[in-house]
């Protein structure tokens, strides 16, 4: 198992979370490709999004087949200004690369969209480009400690 997702696992474990990794060697890096690869509808995959607001960077866990609406992230983390960062700023960030960026294991202050709630059960990434995990959307915002809010592009 690569070392970002045993990272990801002990996210999970301290969190009270089982997180059974799957790889996908085809590769999961966008929502499509997930989507793909595992078998489920593109909104079943979670975008985790960075973002800079106000000068710090932020997550944001997207629906796949949604777009977030960088003014709404802005106000839900009571900030102005959002700038994406680059990649290197990602990594810097949160420890992973973008296309395996996960949902835990970082310190970063979370806002998960709404959207995510119609599911029963959705798919992040696991801290690579080919492994993700399945987790329940309610248990996604309470091991995050994620703020719930619409966040996607109307």
């Amino acid at each position: 198992m690569h070392r970002n997702v045993i990272a990801v696992v002990e996210a999970g474990r301290a969190r009270g979370l089982q997180i059974d990794p799957r790889s996908f060697p085809e590769g999961t890096k966008t929502a499509a490709d997930a989507a793909a690869a595992i078998g489920v509808t593109v909104g079943q995959i979670v975008k985790s999004l960075v973002f800079v607001v106000d000068g710090r960077p932020t997550m944001a866990l997207v629906a796949g087949d949604n777009r977030l609406d960088e003014a709404k992230l802005a106000a839900a983390a009571a900030g102005t200004s959002v700038e994406r960062p680059d990649g290197d700023a990602v990594r810097a960030a949160t420890g992973f690369p973008i296309g395996g960026v996960p949902p835990i294991g970082h310190d970063l202050p979370v806002f998960v969209d709404e959207d995510l709630l119609r599911y029963d059960v959705v798919w992040a990434a696991a801290g690579t480009w080919t492994d993700v995990f399945a987790i329940t959307p309610v248990e996604l915002a309470r091991v995050t400690g994620g703020t719930v809010g619409d966040l996607a592009v109307r």
